[in-house]
């Protein structure tokens, strides 16, 4: 009798796994278009004075370079994607908090906040106990970062040029 029931719980999993997918899929949509290189271009550049940098902890710059040795390293592609919103969201925190409510860049960047924040609920819901070790201490290591941790100053473009490429890395396939 219980064997009866095995397709069908499998059949809810994935239809469970396919709805959250294509939640997924939508806010990376609406992500790929505010992160459009125009947009970058005129509200991360042009808005900002000339060499102006904002400082991250050394491992909020993650660049597709970090993603494939992590690939390299076996980190599954949940894990990574999971580390993609976690970094995006300090970075964007950290942009938030040196624009003024006027500055012509704020919308732009708080827009694209709640568009993290939108994505980092959907993956709350993935057990952290499912990500890999390696990323969750880079994780860590960015959230809970201390005084003694090394700063890095990165071009407000230069941090949205990498979360752009690495969500084509990530998600090129995926949400097409």
């Amino acid at each position: 009798m219980q064997l009866g029931y095995a397709p069908v719980f499998y059949l809810a999993a994935v239809l469970g796994l396919e709805a959250a997918m294509q939640r997924e899929c939508t806010i990376i949509q609406a992500l790929q278009d505010k992160l459009a290189y125009q947009r970058r271009l005129q509200y991360m550049k042009h808005n900002f004075p000339i060499n102006y940098t904002v400082n991250v902890h050394f491992q909020e710059v993650l660049r597709p370079a970090n993603i494939t040795s992590l690939r390299v390293q076996r980190v599954g592609e949940p894990s990574l994607r999971f580390l993609w919103v976690s970094v995006n969201v300090q970075v964007l925190k950290k942009v938030l908090a040196v624009l003024p409510e006027k500055h012509p860049s704020w919308e732009y960047a708080r827009d694209l906040f709640h568009l993290f924040e939108h994505l980092e609920e959907e993956y709350n819901s993935y057990d952290q106990g499912n990500v890999d070790a390696l990323v969750w201490d880079v994780v860590e290591q960015g959230l809970f970062a201390n005084a003694g941790s090394s700063w890095k100053a990165v071009r407000p473009k230069a941090l949205l040029d990498n979360c752009a490429k690495v969500m084509w890395l990530l998600y090129g396939a995926l949400c097409r």
